[in-house]
């Protein structure tokens, strides 16, 4: 994926969170409230864009590697 779409996924994923469409359905769905469970999809679908955030949209010139620090003596 490309970091623009990652990126995008995040207003999108706002305006998901508040679902104003399930507040007054009393569907159960495995003994479980909808919205529940709609919540409980929200979840998985807000780790997912994280875990992409990290791993393939993270700005390079935030890394700083181990060698690039200078080594101090515990005192």
């Amino acid at each position: 994926m490309t970091r623009k779409l990652i990126y995008a996924l995040l207003p999108v994923l706002y305006l998901l969170h508040n679902d104003l469409w399930l507040w007054n359905d009393a569907t159960l769905i495995a003994g479980l409230p909808v919205g529940l469970v709609y919540h409980i999809g929200f979840c998985f679908a807000a780790s997912l864009t994280l875990y992409l955030l990290v791993t393939r949209a993270w700005p390079t010139h935030l890394e700083v590697l181990d060698a690039d620090t200078p080594e101090t003596e515990p005192s």
